[in-house]
């Protein structure tokens, strides 16, 4: 895969983005654009981790309103309310099944991290 100017390079041996049958599943995405977390906190990790799912799932063809499970992961739970308006702006009217989690740290010091399962159908021949 080669990363557009849209999508930050994975910061570790894995796939950002792969299709499992009828299923799109996206690793866990930070709140980073070119290699560096956003500024704005909880509130600005979460939009861009946001959109960073969605430009993973634009390369397979799918959007956020395909995504039907989330799993969220968060540093500090005390967080969970601006989490949740960010995530919300990010998803629109869109409401996947989703877990969120409190964690000790994530990689690059990131405060959120947003994993995306999608279920997009092949469409046959």
């Amino acid at each position: 895969m080669t990363y557009d100017s849209d999508m930050t390079k994975p910061l570790g041996p894995y796939t950002p983005v792969v299709r499992a049958g009828d299923w799109i599943i996206v690793s866990g995405q930070l709140g980073m654009s070119d290699g560096a977390l956003v500024d704005g906190g909880v509130a600005g990790q979460t939009a861009q981790a946001v959109d960073n799912l969605r430009a993973h799932l634009a390369t397979m063809d799918a959007t956020l309103a395909d995504v039907s499970k989330t799993l969220c992961f968060l540093t500090d739970m005390g967080t969970f309310a601006v989490f949740n308006e960010a995530y919300v702006a990010g998803f629109g009217d869109s409401r996947p099944a989703r877990s969120t989690i409190g964690v000790a740290a994530l990689p690059a010091g990131g405060a959120v991290e947003i994993e995306a399962w999608a279920f997009k159908p092949l469409t046959s021949t």
